[in-house]
């Protein structure tokens, strides 16, 4: 099972402001994401630039429209995430129970996770030829 841990953004993170702390902070996160790997559950992790430096593409029917950023409601938004792969949600509870504050050691802060769909969820609405060929392409 594959799960997302997701940072939010804040005004700060969204106005490429560091916390006081970013060095207990970081070393934080390095020791977390060490256990992560070393426990074999680490996929893949990275902060994002703030949203000022993207966009987003906005569908109407057939017309798309790019919005180039910032965008307004950085609560809404991502500032990073951590892609990790465990047995259970239990597990997955466990290591996000761990997780250092994103924000600062005293600040408030959320995190968001969530489960990433796995290619056996789509068996019942999509062709098994069409499920071979995403895993062909290397998609889980």
């Amino acid at each position: 099972m594959r799960f997302m841990i997701i940072v939010k953004a804040t005004p700060d993170s969204e106005a490429g402001r560091w916390p006081a702390d970013s060095d207990k902070l970081f070393e934080a996160m390095r020791i977390y994401h060490e256990e992560l790997a070393q426990a074999g559950a680490l996929l893949d992790a990275s902060g994002l630039h703030p949203s000022s430096k993207g966009w987003r593409i906005r569908y109407d029917g057939g017309r798309r429209t790019v919005v180039d950023g910032p965008f307004a409601e950085s609560k809404e938004l991502i500032a990073g995430y951590t892609l990790i792969q465990v047995r259970s949600r239990e597990e997955a509870l466990e290591w996000t129970r761990r997780f250092p504050n994103p924000v600062g050691f005293e600040a408030r802060a959320e995190i968001e996770v969530r489960q990433l769909y796995e290619m056996e969820d789509f068996q019942d609405i999509a062709p098994p030829s069409e499920i071979e060929k995403f895993r062909e392409l290397g998609m889980q």
